[in-house]
C-alpha cells in the first residue's frame, strides 16, 4: 500500500498507521515504521497514544528473524463497531470489531411494498434493536457504517433502487446515537472495502477498479486509503446496451444490470431470486446448464466486460477486480468477460496493460461488508472521527 510522502497532520499520521494495520492484520514496529514513512521514535510516540486510547494492542510473538522485534502491533479487538446493511430482502444490523468478528446480528425483513416511509420504519426498528442491545451491555460504539445499494452523488436524498430518505435516516441516528460517528455509503464501496481488508492476498495495492455483480451491478475506483476520494462509486451497471431490452430496476431498458444481476441470472435459470439466493454459491454445481443457457450466459458476461471496458476507456487504470457470481464460474466461462473488455479497450488489455482478477462473492454474509466499512472509516479518521452523519 502506497502512503503519502509525509502525513501532514496528527490525524493523517494516525490514519496511516491504523489503515495499514487494518489491511495487514498486524505488523512489527520496524516494517510498520517503514510502511507509513515514520522514524521508529516518532512511531513509538503515536503508538503509545493509540494504545492508551484502546485503539491498538501489542502482543509478544516470535521474532521474524534472529534478534528481531517480538511485539506485534494490531488493532484492538475490543473496539465495538456498528453495521447496517440494506439488501433487496432485509436490513441487517450488527455489532462487531476490527477483525470482522460479529458479536450480534439480526435481520429486519423489508415490507412487500417499498416506499421511503416503509423503509424508514424498517431503519427505525433496526436502530432501536441496536440501541437496546448496546445499552443492555453498556457498549459504546466507536463508529457505525451504513450501506445502501445504488446510493450515489445524485441520489443521496432519494435512492433509485430501494427508496429511502437518507436525510431522515440521519436524523434517526442523531436521535439514538448522538455521539457516535456514522458514515453512509453505496453497497459496492462496502463490498470493496470488505475484500480489501478481509481477503488474504488481495490482488492489487495500487489504484484499480472494483466491480461487484450481485443484486445490482456497480463499481468503485479504489485508491490510496488516505485520500478523500479513495473509494469513488461508479454506476457502470446502468450502461444501456439495448434500448428495447429487459427493463432494469433503475427504470431504463437494456442496462447491463438487466442482463447480469442476480435477479436476471435467476430468470435465465428459471428460478425465483429467493431460490437462487438460498442455493448461494452451490447453484453452479446444483443447476445443470443447457447449451442454450451457456451461450446466453456467455453473451451476458461479454456485455459485462464491455461495460467494464467502457469504464476503463473513460478513466484508465491497470487493474480490475470482479466479485460476485461470475467469480464462481470456470476460467473458460469467465473468458467472456475478458473478451468484452478487449472488445472496447483501445488496443485491448495487452496494450493497455490491464490485469483482471476475480475474488469470491461477498453478498449473503451481511452485515460484514458494512462492518468492514465502519472499520475502514474509523481507521481512516485516525481514531478521531467527527460525530456528524456523512455520505461517503
Amino acid at each position: 500500500m502506497e502512503m503519502p510522502e509525509q502525513p501532514r497532520s496528527r490525524r493523517q499520521t494516525r490514519a496511516a498507521i491504523l489503515t495499514h494495520l487494518l489491511q495487514s492484520g498486524g505488523s512489527f514496529r520496524p516494517p510498520l515504521a517503514k510502511a507509513v514513512r515514520l522514524s521508529e521514535a516518532s512511531l513509538s510516540r503515536i503508538l503509545f497514544d493509540l494504545k492508551a486510547e484502546g485503539m491498538i494492542e501489542e502482543i509478544r510473538r516470535p521474532a521474524p528473524y534472529v534478534g528481531g522485534p517480538t511485539g506485534l502491533v494490531s488493532l484492538d479487538g475490543s473496539v465495538a463497531l456498528g453495521a447496517l446493511e440494506l439488501t433487496g430482502q432485509s436490513l441487517s444490523v450488527g455489532v462487531g470489531n476490527f477483525t470482522g468478528e460479529l458479536r450480534y446480528t439480526e435481520r429486519v425483513p423489508l415490507p412487500a411494498k417499498l416506499t421511503t416511509e416503509s423503509v424508514g420504519r424498517v431503519f427505525h426498528q433496526a436502530l432501536t434493536l441496536l440501541r437496546d442491545w448496546t445499552r443492555r451491555r453498556r457498549i459504546r460504539l466507536a463508529q457505525i457504517g451504513v450501506t445502501i445499494p445504488g446510493l450515489g452523488r445524485l441520489s443521496v436524498a432519494g435512492n433509485p433502487i430501494i427508496p429511502c430518505d437518507v436525510d431522515r435516516i440521519g436524523e434517526m441516528f442523531r436521535d439514538m446515537f448522538a455521539d457516535v460517528p456514522v458514515a453512509v455509503t453505496n453497497s459496492v464501496v462496502a463490498h470493496a472495502t470488505f475484500h480489501r481488508c478481509r481477503t488474504d492476498d488481495y490482488p492489487f495495492s495500487e489504484a484499480h477498479l472494483f466491480v461487484f455483480v450481485g443484486q445490482g451491478v456497480a463499481g468503485t475506483w479504489m485508491d490510496d486509503p488516505s485520500e478523500d476520494d479513495a473509494l469513488e462509486p461508479v454506476e457502470l451497471g446502468h450502461m444501456v446496451f439495448e434500448a428495447g431490452g429487459p427493463r432494469c430496476r433503475c427504470g431504463h431498458h437494456g442496462c447491463v444490470e438487466a442482463y447480469t444481476s442476480l435477479p436476471a441470472l435467476a430468470e435465465l435459470l428459471r428460478l425465483t431470486e429467493t431460490e437462487l439466493l438460498q442455493l448461494g454459491s452451490d447453484w453452479v454445481t446444483a443447476i445443470p446448464l443447457t447449451p442454450r443457457v451457456r451461450q446466453e450466459l456467455r453473451q451476458r458476461l461479454f456485455r459485462l466486460g464491455l461495460a467494464i471496458g467502457n469504464t476503463l476507456n473513460v478513466k484508465p487504470c491497470r487493474g480490475v477486480v470482479v466479485s460476485g457470481w461470475p467469480s464462481l464460474l470456470t476460467e473458460d466461462e469467465r473468458k467472456a468477460v475478458v473478451d468484452g473488455i478487449d472488445a472496447c479497450l483501445l488496443g485491448g488489455r495487452k496494450q493497455a496493460q490491464v490485469s483482471l482478477a476475480f475474488v469470491p462473492p461477498s453478498n449473503g454474509n451481511d452485515p460484514r461488508a458494512a462492518l468492514a466499512f465502519a472499520a475502514f472509516c474509523l481507521a481512516r479518521s485516525g481514531g478521531m472521527p467527527s460525530a456528524s452523519t456523512e455520505a461517503a
